[in-house]
């Protein structure tokens, strides 16, 4: 049984992002998202798998769907996640605002101590986040979006805001100005990935930076976050610990080439497409599908017990693959004893983190203002 779901809502994205190609292939084909799930199969999966700890949405853009609420609606009736997750664009500021404040509705009806945890993608600082995005325009999107997403946390304190950088070879060169700049808006949460060959996002190897580069790149990031831990509480504070101890292990992956810990990826993880095919994670996805809901009736464990299943579960046992990524990394940590004692210690106390910083000895501190429209 799954702890966590990830369900990639939409194949729809408007970005056409340097480290993702899922915005390219929807642009070559924009009539391939009338073959992602209806809000019928989905209710019909949803029920058929039953209580999870973590959901979370992705995409593409999932704010492109129109009904992404009454997917939340139906993932708080059937899977009653304890924690909901979503990234963003940003680029519909309005709509953004709008959908979230009927989904935080949604979610308090069901259960108000649920937190909704929504992550707008920041790549770079300025002009270089829209060439890094592929959109002209999406720094200042980006602004307003965050701007409106931090006053509805005044109606709903259950909110989370964050960021999320990807660290790739296009962005290196301004990881310490994307830095300063985020964490200069005070995001609950302030997390970054490497960035990685997926067979979900259509690219190749060329963007993923060595080991040395991320190191270099996370040196200056991991102290400026670890500075602000103190500040943090509940599941900001245990997640940005956690963080802490996934970027050491990322360089480890990255140096070593292999699974540093175990992956229990397709074990205590799944992620689901558009389409309804279930994937182990999102680095293997087509290359290795457990199979497709849709062939089952829409019912998720004929997939998940399946022989194939099993096939792709063996060969991750055999570690016939390793990658750093996030969402399969978090939950491998949980079930590694010293990753859960590092992350223990980094909570209860923050400066316990050392790491050698090769940019800067402290993090811009500067709060920057962000002027935005009145929300309709």
């Amino acid at each position: 049984m799954p702890y966590q779901i990830t369900f990639s809502v939409t194949t729809a994205c408007q970005s056409l992002c340097k480290s993702c190609n899922i915005g390219l292939e929807y642009q070559k084909n924009p009539s391939a998202v009338k073959n992602d799930l209806t809000i019928e199969e989905i209710e019909k999966m949803f029920k058929s798998i039953g209580p999870v700890y973590f959901f979370n949405v992705s995409g593409g853009e999932p704010y492109l769907r129109m009904d992404l609420p009454k997917i939340i609606e139906l993932a708080c009736k059937y899977l009653k996640p304890r924690v909901i997750h979503t990234p963003t664009n940003a680029l519909m500021p309005e709509i953004i605002e709008r959908k979230t404040r009927e989904i935080m509705e949604i979610i308090n009806k069901y259960d108000p101590s649920v937190p909704y945890t929504i992550k707008p993608s920041f790549d770079g600082y300025g002009k270089r986040h829209d060439e890094l995005r592929g959109v002209q325009g999406n720094f200042e999107k980006l602004n307003e979006t965050y701007k409106r997403l931090k006053n509805l946390q005044k109606d709903f304190p259950n909110l989370h805001v964050g960021l999320g950088t990807v660290i790739s070879k296009n962005n290196l060169d301004v990881i310490k100005e994307t830095v300063d700049y985020a964490l200069s808006l005070e995001p609950d949460t302030y997390i970054n990935e490497v960035a990685e060959e997926r067979s979900e996002m259509f690219n190749d190897s060329s963007i993923t930076p060595t080991a040395e580069e991320y190191k270099k790149a996370t040196d200056y990031f991991s102290y400026a976050v670890a500075k602000k831990l103190g500040n943090k509480k509940g599941l900001s504070r245990i997640t940005q610990a956690f963080r802490l101890v996934y970027y050491d292990l990322t360089v480890d992956i990255l140096k070593t080439k292999s699974q540093v810990i175990p992956c229990y990826a397709g074990t205590i993880s799944a992620h689901i497409n558009a389409q309804g095919q279930v994937w182990a994670c999102s680095i293997l996805a087509y290359d290795k599908p457990l199979g497709n809901v849709r062939d089952y009736g829409c019912d998720f464990y004929k997939v998940w017990y399946s022989d194939q299943a099993e096939k792709v579960r063996q060969s991750i046992r055999r570690k016939e693959c390793a990658c750093p990524m996030a969402n399969a990394s978090y939950y491998n940590m949980m079930l590694h004893t010293p990753s859960v004692f590092k992350a223990i210690k980094y909570y209860f106390f923050p400066n316990s983190y050392k790491r050698d910083n090769s940019l800067e000895k402290e993090a811009n501190k500067t709060k920057i203002d962000i002027p935005v429209k009145a929300s309709n």
